[in-house]
């Protein structure tokens, strides 16, 4: 039994600060002028967080990730990543990113794709080995290692996506709506093994989604954007639970969160539920 709401304490106490941005802005400079992608964002990160990032399509979501990464460079304001600017974080390869779509090499097994990052950057085969086997059984995908991509399912290839972003171990993981392409049933088990590997590893998890129950069910803080150009309207900490069964989406708490998640996106203005 889960204890009454006003008893539950946040699932994670805020840490040093991995991500700081203050006051950033990004604009695009096309043939139509320019596009203000974001705008004002101030936010802070936390060393342990799960952070989910919603809002309508446009609003700069996967924009403020790729600017972590150090993929896109902001025109205003400053952003630190573990201390530092993001390009020195790129280099010292802070993070790991997991994308909308898989991004497997169709030519290589699934063993030889987490291994892809570890090849690149000359660590020892054996340690490439160890690594291989390590993060594979994180995500338990332990006996496919010689499988090809397109014998395993839209999930299980997610799977290997987020081993290969893990197998480096860094202690930040992005992840740009990776189950957002997968049927309800599939991502509700992805979101439990997600939450699991999170719990395992204490890693720092930066999410977009545009579902706010799976927001609310993976976070501990949930950052609500407006339309573009893209500011942070709200930002929810989560009082839900560390252990959560899927059934806790039904408890009062659970929709009291989606409820204030859905009523930031509808003041923000242009989105539908």
């Amino acid at each position: 039994m889960n204890a009454p709401a006003s008893h539950i304490e946040p699932a994670v106490q805020t840490l040093a600060p991995v991500i700081e941005a203050s006051g950033l802005g990004l604009t695009f400079a096309t043939n139509d002028g320019p596009v203000n992608a974001l705008s004002s964002v101030d936010l802070a990160i936390g060393k342990g967080e799960f952070v989910s990032f919603i809002g309508p399509s446009g609003c700069g979501k996967t924009t403020f990730l790729r600017v972590i990464a150090d993929l896109e460079q902001p025109t205003e304001g400053t952003i630190l990543v573990n201390g530092m600017s993001p390009r020195a974080a790129r280099q010292a390869r802070a993070y790991g990113y997991v994308f909308q779509a898989a991004g497997l090499f169709p030519w290589r097994t699934i063993e030889r794709n987490v291994a892809l990052p570890l090849e690149i950057m000359g660590y020892p085969r054996r340690e490439v080995d160890e690594r291989i086997a390590r993060t594979l059984a994180l995500v338990n995908l332990t006996g496919f290692e010689k499988k090809f991509p397109w014998q395993l399912s839209g999930g299980m290839q997610q799977r290997a996506s987020i081993a290969r972003a893990l197998a480096f171990d860094a202690d930040l993981l992005l992840m740009d709506e990776p189950f957002g392409a997968l049927d309800e049933i599939v991502r509700d088990h992805l979101n439990e093994q997600l939450l699991e590997l999170w719990a395992r590893t204490q890693k720092t998890i930066c999410f977009v989604t545009h579902s706010i129950p799976e927001a609310v069910y993976l976070s501990t803080k949930i950052v609500v954007m407006s339309p573009r150009p893209g500011r942070v309207t709200d930002v929810i900490h989560s009082t839900l639970p560390r252990e959560r069964p899927l059934d806790i989406r039904e408890s009062p708490e659970f929709l009291s969160i989606a409820a204030r998640v859905r009523e930031g996106l509808r003041s923000g203005h242009g989105y539908e539920d």
